[in-house]
C-alpha cells in the first residue's frame, strides 16, 4: 500500500512552459480582435471571469503545448509507483480538464471556475481543506507558490528562478528541484531573429545601384535606418511569434523558437514589442526624409499580415513580396533618392518568386507529413503544383525586367561597359532556377533568403552577380 501523500501538481510555468491565460489572449487577439474590447471589462468582474470568459472564446490543441518533459517522465515514473498525482492550477477549469484528459496521469483536477482565482493563499486554503496541513506534496514554479509550499509536507521546485529556489527550501523540504534553462545570449538572438536582419541590407540597394557609394553622409543615414528598420521588424517578429504560437509547434523547426518552445516568457515578449518600436522610431528621426513614414507603413502592414493576411490565400504571398519591396523603398526614403521604375519592377516579380518559393516549401512539407491543408493558411496541400508555377513565372518575369533594363539609356548613364552587365541575366536565370529545384526536391529552407544566405551555389552566383556588375562599371582592368 502506498503511504505518500498525493502530489499537487500546478499548471502554468511548471507542467507546461508557458501560461495558459497568457496564451489564450493570443487566441483572442488573433481569432477574435473584437472580443478583446471585452478583457477590460471581464478582468473588472474578476479574474476567474475572465479566464472563463477567454477559455469559451477560444479552443487549443493540447498536443501541441511546450510541456516541460523532464518534470513529466518524473511524474509518470511515480504514477506508475503508485503515487496519486493531482493537477492544481488557477487556469480555468475548462483548460485544465483538457490537459489532464490528454495527459492521462491524474486523478483528479482542480481548477479556477469563473468564480473563484485559485491561486496563491487561496490554492492553499482549498488544498488544506481537501487534503490537511502537510497533507500533499506540492510541484510548483513561482513566488505565488510559497503560500502553498508552507502548507504542504514536501515541495518539487520546477523552472523556478534561484530566489525562488532559495526561498522555497525555507517553506518546506525540497523533494526535487528541476532547473529552469538558462537564458543567454543566443536565446535573445533568436527572440529578435538577429539572423534576419541581413534582409534588411536591401536598404543599401538603391544606393548601390545609383553608384552613390562615395556618399559618406548617404552611408551614415544607411547605417542609421539599417538598424532602425532591423529594430522595427524585430518587434513585428515577436508579435508574429506570439499570435501564431500553435502553428508554429506544428511546424518541425520552428517548434523550437523561444516563445513556442516556452524557452522565453511571453510576457517578455509583450514588454520587448513597445521598447523596440520606440528605440526604431527614435531612430529614425536621426535619418530623416520620408524614411519614418515608410517604417511605420511597414510596421502596420506587417501587423496586418500577422493578424489577418498571412491566411489569405494569394494575398499573403503579395503581401511578402510587398514588405520585401519595401525594405528597397524605404531605402530609397533614407537615401533621398528617386526609386528607378526598373528596380521596383524587378524587385517586386523577384520577392513574388520567392514568396512562393517559401509557401511551396511549407505545403511540400505538410504534405509529407501527410496533412491536407497548411495550419493558420489558406492553402491546400493539393495546391502545391499551382504555387510552384506561379512561383517560376513570377521569377522568369523578373529576369524579363532585368533584360528590358539592360537595353534602356539609364545602363549606358551608369556603365562604362554595358554590355557586360548582360552576364548578369544567365546568373539570375541560373539562380531562380536552382531556387526552384531545391524546392521542388524539399530541400528548401522555409526562408528562401536565409537559405541563399547558406547556399554554396546561391553565395557563387551572388558574387559572380556583383563581379559582372562591377566589370560593367569600372570596366576591364586592362
Amino acid at each position: 500500500m502506498n503511504l505518500r501523500p498525493p502530489l499537487v501538481v500546478d499548471l502554468d510555468g511548471t507542467l507546461v512552459r508557458t501560461d495558459m491565460l497568457h496564451e489564450s489572449v493570443f487566441r483572442v487577439l488573433r481569432d477574435n480582435p473584437f472580443y478583446a474590447l471585452c478583457i477590460p471589462y471581464w478582468l473588472s468582474r474578476g479574474k476567474a471571469v475572465l479566464k472563463l470568459k477567454l477559455a469559451n472564446c477560444t479552443g487549443f490543441d493540447p498536443s501541441s503545448l511546450p510541456y516541460n518533459h523532464d518534470l513529466l517522465d518524473w511524474l509518470k515514473l511515480q504514477r506508475a509507483q503508485g503515487r496519486k498525482l493531482i493537477l492544481c492550477t488557477a487556469s480555468d477549469r475548462s483548460i485544465a480538464t483538457t490537459i489532464s484528459e490528454h495527459l492521462d496521469i491524474f486523478e483528479e483536477v482542480i481548477a479556477s471556475d469563473g468564480i473563484a482565482n485559485l491561486a496563491g493563499k487561496h490554492k492553499a486554503e482549498v488544498l488544506v481543506q481537501r487534503f490537511g496541513h502537510a497533507g500533499f506534496d506540492y510541484a510548483g514554479n513561482s513566488r505565488d507558490d510559497f503560500a502553498v509550499w508552507q502548507c504542504a509536507r514536501r515541495g518539487v521546485i520546477v523552472n523556478a528562478s534561484e530566489y525562488v529556489v532559495n526561498k522555497s527550501r525555507n517553506c518546506c523540504e525540497v523533494e526535487q528541484v528541476f532547473l529552469s534553462p538558462v537564458l543567454g545570449f543566443t536565446a535573445w538572438r533568436r527572440v529578435l531573429r538577429a539572423h534576419q536582419w541581413l534582409k534588411n541590407l536591401l536598404l543599401f540597394v538603391p544606393f548601390f545601384a545609383a553608384h552613390q557609394i562615395t556618399n559618406l553622409d548617404t552611408w551614415f543615414a544607411l547605417v542609421l535606418a539599417f538598424f532602425s528598420f532591423s529594430l522595427c521588424a524585430s518587434s513585428v517578429y515577436i508579435v508574429n511569434d506570439l499570435l501564431d504560437l500553435e502553428s508554429d509547434r506544428q511546424h518541425s523547426r520552428k517548434r523550437h523558437r523561444p516563445f513556442a518552445s516556452g524557452l522565453v516568457s511571453a510576457w517578455m515578449g509583450v514588454v520587448l514589442v513597445p521598447l523596440l518600436l520606440l528605440s526604431s522610431l527614435g531612430l529614425a528621426q536621426y535619418v530623416g526624409g520620408t524614411f519614418a513614414p515608410w517604417l511605420l507603413f511597414y510596421f502596420v502592414l506587417t501587423c496586418a499580415y500577422s493578424w489577418v493576411l498571412k491566411r489569405l490565400m494569394l494575398v499573403d504571398c503579395l503581401t511578402l513580396a510587398m514588405l520585401y519591396t519595401l525594405r528597397i523603398v524605404a531605402g530609397a526614403a533614407a537615401a533621398s533618392m528617386a526609386l528607378s521604375f526598373w528596380l521596383l519592377a524587378f524587385s517586386v516579380f523577384l520577392f513574388l518568386s520567392l514568396a512562393f518559393v517559401k509557401r511551396y516549401a511549407e505545403l511540400e512539407l505538410q504534405l509529407l507529413n501527410g496533412k491536407q491543408k497548411m495550419h493558420g493558411r489558406g492553402y491546400l496541400t493539393s495546391d502545391a503544383p499551382l504555387v510552384q508555377t506561379l512561383g517560376i513565372t513570377s521569377g522568369f518575369a523578373a529576369v524579363l525586367v532585368l533584360a528590358l533594363y539592360l537595353n534602356s539609356d539609364a545602363v549606358v548613364q551608369l556603365y562604362r561597359t554595358p554590355e557586360f552587365v548582360w552576364g548578369t541575366v544567365p546568373v539570375m536565370l541560373f539562380w531562380i532556377s536552382w531556387m526552384w529545384m531545391k524546392a521542388h526536391r524539399g530541400e528548401m529552407h522555409d526562408d528562401p533568403l536565409i537559405f541563399a544566405l547558406k547556399d554554396k551555389s546561391s553565395l557563387l552566383a551572388g558574387l559572380t552577380f556583383t563581379i559582372v556588375l562591377a566589370i560593367g562599371s569600372v570596366g576591364w582592368p586592362w
